[in-house]
């Protein structure tokens, strides 16, 4: 038999689900995608500058710039994920200085990453709010899904 991890025991039924950070998935979303870009433009400065630079450095800073923009996802968790993000926007902007169009691209994605963690973390500020006035609500009324609820379904029921 496999063997549970913590959450999987500590389940129970009727356990609500832990709400994601939405300032996580976008700000996972942005790295992410710059992997692939850097990926790309990788290859395309081993295409244009082989015969100057050395392959092998050529591939192995820019797959390693890559790289690290995944694993920068994991550590968004904690708030010292977003500083080191925002380090890696600089760092991405400053690859134009071997790309020139590099320079426009960084840019580009260091403002798809202030959106994402300015709109999530309001989006998560909203959820929080939203989630203590449903658990006041229910501790004022008992859990109880309420009249106004039953009516709605037994009006909209019509045959």
């Amino acid at each position: 038999m496999a063997k549970l991890t913590k959450a999987q025991r500590e389940w129970r039924p009727d356990t609500p689900k832990k709400r994601r950070s939405i300032k996580t998935m976008f700000a996972s979303t942005v790295l992410l995608l710059e992997a692939f870009v850097a990926f790309f433009a990788t290859l395309v400065v081993f295409g244009l500058y082989r015969d100057e630079v050395s392959p092998a450095l050529i591939l192995s800073l820019g797959i390693g710039l890559s790289i690290v923009l995944v694993l920068c996802c994991a550590l968004l968790r904690r708030p010292a994920g977003y500083a080191i993000g925002w380090g890696l926007q600089v760092l991405l902007i400053a690859t134009g200085i071997v790309e020139p169009v590099m320079f426009v691209v960084g840019l580009l994605f260091a403002l798809s990453w202030w959106y994402a963690v300015r709109t999530g973390g309001r989006l998560d500020r909203e959820n929080a709010q939203r989630d203590a006035e449903q658990a006041d609500w229910e501790r004022q009324h008992g859990g109880q899904s309420g009249e106004s609820g039953e009516a709605g379904a037994a009006a909209g029921d019509v045959r």
